[in-house]
Order: structure tokens, then C-alpha cells, then sequence
């Protein structure tokens, strides 16, 4: 920590750097107390926000109310896209990913793991209780075990008939804007002015067996710097992999934009790199460290939920096409 200040202090001081510069904004603002608590999530999951939010005002960490603000729609089996509930892929196995993100830059992550609803407490174990980043399949699971995590299943009445129903025709075509491929991916700032995020899908319904899309990847599905803000991605896993979108927008706010310029930024490079972007969605949001919001994606009919101030609303996102 004496080296990282020593390089800031002697590189601002050698560069006669303006106090109006966008380094120096982000290094006071990590200075601040009372920070307002933010609350942001991908999609209309206002249960979610609101758990994560109401935690958020009692003076729970950003970290906790990531985790259990996600957990609330992988426990709800009405989700088909997350957690128990999930739809299956073409072998018919629910399989989960997830990650998640602490304020000092620590994260875990697990693809590919079968038998527990909440990916993203296992993930958070990966994080805090192994020297790993990511676990997957057959050691994922594993390790769920030896963390006290009871095997479950996550094949639900429901999304095995609609399964059933599938394998008539067989056909594999995401829908845009329609839950099978959507995810939850929440941003919190608590009162310490501290950020942290968790991301959790299914993946695309009807996945080949093994397919792992963005949202267990860090730069990818989530990425934050405690100094400068986070983003979480949503959507066409493919695509947002190939941009490492949310890692970009990260460096983009680092570089003095906007939450709203950086996610119009990243989604533009998606659309430049992919010529049928009109058959897909992608979706980002962002908070930066005032607590400023950015959300921008392909088609119309994505939305984001936010909590701040007690009030837990859904705000249709801007769009490119």
C-alpha cells in the first residue's frame, strides 16, 4: 500500500495533474464518507433490489446484500433463467453459473455446477476459502459439498415439461427479450462508499451440455474497481464474452465517462464486431463511485431496477436498435 500511494502521489505531483481531472475526482471521491447506498439489478427483479436495498439501508455491506439480493431469484422457481427452476440444457441438466466481486478486487466463480440454487454463495466460497479464482462441474460441485451445502434438485416440475415440450422440435433460437437467456446481475454501494457485484444465470435455455456463457467470467459478465465503479452484463453471453464488455466500461469511467457514455460505448462495440446483432440482445448496467447510472442495449425492452433513498423503481434502458 506505502508503493501504490508513493507511485500516485510522485505521478499526480510530476504531471502537475488538474484537481478537476477525472484520477483525482475518483481518488477524493474514495476518500468520502456517508456514501447514499445504490442498489441496481439487471432485468424487473424488484424483490431482489428490494432485499439487497433494505439490507443496504440497515448497514449491511455491499458484499452480503449482492449475495442475498441475487439468491432471491435463484430460489424463485418462477425464474426459468436462474437457480432452481432453471431451464435445462439439450441433455436435460440444469446447470448454474455465477461469480461475484468484493470491494478489494477479490472474486470467485463457478460454471457448470449442478445440484445447488445458490451458485452464488458458492462462488463466494471460492472466493474467501480457496486460492482459486473459478471452480467448475464435477469439483464445483465438490466443494459445495465440503462447504455444507446439501445436494439438491434443480429440475422443476415445470421446466421439465416445458423441456419435454422442446424436444419435439428441438429448435434452438433465443428470443429476444424473452426469459431464456436473461440474467441477474446486481451492483451495490453501501454507506462506506465501498462496491461490490455477484452475477447468477442458467445460461441459454437448451444449451449444448457444457456451454458456459458470460456471467461466471470476470471482465466479462461483471467487473468493478472499488476506486472507479462496476458494471454487469446481460443477454447474448457469446457476444458480451467476445467484448469483455464489462471490463471495458469500467476503464472507460476510469477515463472520466459516464456510466450512460461507457454502456453505450461497450454496446456499440458488440454491434461493430457482430453483424446480425439484430438477432440477439445485449444489455449493460453501471454505477460509478458518485452513484451515477449508466444502462444501454441492443433491442428495446430491456430494463433495470434500482433502490436508492427507500424507493425501489424499474427504469426502461435506452436502446441502439
Amino acid at each position: 500500500m506505502k508503493r501504490r500511494h508513493f507511485i500516485k502521489n510522485t505521478s499526480l505531483s510530476g504531471l502537475g495533474v488538474a484537481a478537476a481531472s477525472p484520477l483525482l475526482e475518483y481518488l477524493n471521491l474514495s476518500k468520502m464518507a456517508n456514501f447514499q447506498p445504490v442498489c441496481i439489478a439487471t432485468w424487473n427483479f424488484p424483490n431482489a433490489s428490494l432485499k439487497a436495498g433494505e439490507m443496504l439501508k440497515q448497514g449491511a455491506s455491499a458484499l452480503d446484500a449482492v449475495e442475498q439480493g441475487v439468491m432471491v431469484e435463484e430460489a424463485d422457481i418462477r425464474n426459468t433463467t436462474v437457480g432452481r427452476g432453471g431451464a435445462p440444457d439439450r441433455e436435460g441438466n440444469v446447470t448454474l453459473d455465477a461469480c461475484i466481486m468484493d470491494p478489494s478486487g477479490n472474486a470467485g466463480a463457478v460454471v457448470y455446477l449442478k445440484n445447488n440454487t445458490h451458485a452464488v454463495s458458492v462462488a463466494r466460497k471460492v472466493m474467501e476459502e480457496t486460492p482459486h479464482v473459478i471452480l467448475a462441474g464435477e469439483g464445483a460441485d465438490q466443494f459445495a459439498r465440503e462447504m455444507g451445502f446439501e445436494k439438491e434438485e434443480l429440475l422443476t416440475e415445470a421446466s421439465e415439461k416445458a423441456y419435454k415440450e422442446w424436444l419435439i422440435k428441438k429448435e434452438y433460437k433465443p428470443l429476444i427479450n424473452i426469459e431464456n437467456h436473461d440474467t441477474i446481475g446486481m451492483l451495490c454501494i453501501d454507506e462506506k462508499g465501498d462496491i461490490a457485484g455477484a452475477c447468477t444465470s442458467s445460461g441459454l435455455s437448451y444449451k449444448m451440455n457444457g456451454r458456459v456463457g458470460d456471467s461466471p467470467i470476470i471482465g466479462a459478465g461483471l467487473y468493478l474497481d472499488n476506486e472507479v465503479g462496476g458494471a454487469v452484463a446481460t443477454g447474448m453471453g457469446e457476444a458480451i464474452l467476445k467484448s469483455v464488455g464489462s471490463f471495458l466500461i469500467v476503464e472507460l469511467m476510469r477515463q472520466g465517462k459516464s456510466p450512460q457514455e461507457a454502456c453505450e460505448t461497450a454496446i456499440l462495440r458488440i454491434i461493430n464486431q457482430n453483424p446480425n446483432y439484430k438477432d440477439f440482445q445485449a444489455a449493460f448496467i453501471a454505477l460509478n463511485k458518485k452513484g451515477e447510472v449508466g444502462s444501454y442495449c441492443i433491442q428495446k425492452g430491456f430494463s433495470y431496477v434500482e433502490y436508492r433513498a427507500g424507493e425501489n423503481r424499474n427504469f426502461p434502458s435506452k436502446y441502439y436498435f
